[in-house]
């Protein structure tokens, strides 16, 4: 068996990728207000963020942008391990259900408040129990936290759990000034954290202001002076507006990889472990007849979606995670091939035809991924129409849909990937409370298994495959996290599924 750290270690030419299904872009020259200045990053994302309290818009793709105002607990490095980050050390108790976190000493966060367990306890308890929080579900074991002296926070589970240290990294627990976080509206726009950064100034979905933190705990290590942040929503825009300084890097689609690239510009592919799907509703018909998902599943063809939509930077995807990770499972490579004459063989041994066999995707925005599912499933008898909802998230997450999209930038802890999509209550389960048989047994001894155990790797890659029984999901494509830079910027650490500035240099 390949050792846990080089199944995890990710090769620097990754081509895994985002989500959402949405196309990376990049701004015009609305940001040109840009000012000069050799230690100036002048970043332009479609992803600009909505809320800048991490609580309520952490979860999605936006954390990367809070990761400038905001350190977490612990964080991973490019092999996708914890390391530690306002943590400097944790251990756990011989029975696996209480790890305490050490806390460095004399930090601060920007608005002078101390950093300390106290204020983690609050953090941790505000994702958990905030009417408007993106992360309740993320923290289901933790039953509460607890302080000892000044700098140890002792989080007590309702059940052993091992992956406590990489779910406590960015994704799930910016910690915020308690201070600030008091009045979460007000954070919201004016947010405070330990980062390596501190805004100074925000213009609501359009731009923000950044300084380097001097107080920030690896300061030594941060090289940028200011960072300008512009919302993007054109990408035809992106490449010239490198070529002419109105910024210096930039989300970018894969469709102007090329034009990037001939333009002398910096193109790369950051690592992350995500996958598109098509979610499936078995508490629905035509999906409640296992025939109906078994035709799905082999007529998706998986290498249409990446020749038509990713520009030969992406990959198929049969789960969740790239195969250079640690928990993905090479015995489920290639569960359910394409096959039009299989799909068609079983869609006739269903019980369903007709009208039956008419369903709706429902769609937040116009997406290439839809028509091709529309075509896929049409050459096997199955009628697709595409609906698009704007306010699409009220009936995904409540479960009210047939089938839809979906795709995400992963988790730091895979075990939380595995049960967001497969677990019973998971918020990308649209067959909630349906779940494969055996997963919930599989899961328990993954959260059962020190994360250094040898058997770790083994134990994380059964539970991916009795997850992937699940009839809720199709996997189909990896949509790669591509970025433009100009050359002046020096290359970015490879943190799976992260923007990481510690090192970087603006020549």
């Amino acid at each position: 068996m390949t050792s846990t750290l080089g199944r995890r270690s990710f090769l620097g030419g990754l081509l895994a990728a985002p989500a959402l299904g949405a196309v990376l872009a990049a701004c015009g020259g609305s940001g040109s207000a840009a000012s000069a200045g050799s230690a100036t990053l002048k970043w332009a994302s479609s992803y600009f963020p909505t809320h800048w309290d991490p609580v309520v818009g952490g979860s999605g793709a936006q954390f990367r942008h809070l990761a400038l105002v905001y350190a977490s607990l612990t964080r991973v490095d490019d092999a996708g391990n914890a390391v530690p980050d306002l943590a400097e050390s944790w251990d756990y108790n011989d029975k696996g259900d209480q790890v305490t976190f050490h806390l460095r000493e004399g930090l601060t966060f920007s608005d002078g408040t101390p950093v300390n367990a106290e204020a983690v306890k609050q953090a941790i308890e505000r994702a958990k129990n905030q009417e408007d929080s993106a992360l309740f579900g993320d923290l289901t074991s933790i039953e509460k936290v607890t302080t000892e002296g000044d700098l140890d926070a002792v989080v007590h589970l309702s059940q052993v759990d091992y992956q406590i240290p990489l779910l406590f990294g960015e994704r799930v627990l910016q910690v915020a000034s308690p201070k600030a976080a008091a009045d979460p509206k007000a954070l919201d726009q004016n947010p405070v954290g330990h980062g390596p950064f501190v805004v100074t100034q925000i213009i609501p979905g359009t731009k923000a202001v950044l300084e380097k933190n001097p107080d920030y705990w690896d300061a030594a290590n941060i090289h940028i002076e200011k960072v300008e942040l512009v919302s993007a929503p054109d990408p035809s825009t992106v490449v010239s507006g490198l070529q002419t300084g109105v910024y210096n890097f930039a989300d970018l689609a894969p469709s102007q990889a090329k034009a990037a690239e001939g333009a002398g510009l910096d193109v790369f592919v950051q690592p992350g472990y995500n996958a598109s799907n098509l979610s499936l509703n078995v508490n629905k018909k035509p999906f409640d007849d296992p025939k109906v998902v078994e035709a799905v599943r082999h007529a998706i063809n998986r290498q249409e979606f990446v020749d038509k939509l990713t520009f030969g930077y992406g990959t198929i995807a049969t789960q969740p995670f790239p195969e250079e990770y640690i928990a993905y499972d090479p015995d489920s490579a290639d569960l359910w091939p394409y096959d039009v004459a299989k799909a068609k063989a079983a869609l006739a041994e269903s019980k369903y035809s007709g009208d039956d066999l008419k369903i709706d995707l429902v769609i937040p925005d116009e997406d290439a991924s839809a028509e091709i599912v529309q075509s896929q499933l049409a050459a096997i008898g199955i009628t697709v129409t595409i609906k698009i909802d704007k306010n699409w998230a009220t009936p995904f997450f409540a479960k009210d849909l047939v089938t839809s999209l979906y795709g995400t930038t992963g988790r730091d802890s895979p075990l939380q990937t595995l049960t967001a999509h497969f677990g019973p209550n998971g918020p990308l389960n649209l067959s909630t409370p349906y779940e494969p048989e055996g997963f919930e047994k599989a899961v328990a001894a993954v959260r059962e298994t020190p994360l250094e155990d040898p058997a770790y790797a083994e134990t994380l890659q059964k539970a991916t495959r009795e997850g992937l029984a699940s009839e809720a999901l199709v996997f189909t494509f990896s949509q790669p996290n591509v970025y433009v830079k100009d050359p002046s910027i020096s290359q970015l650490p490879k943190n799976p599924g992260h923007i990481n500035w510690t090192g970087v240099k603006i020549s």
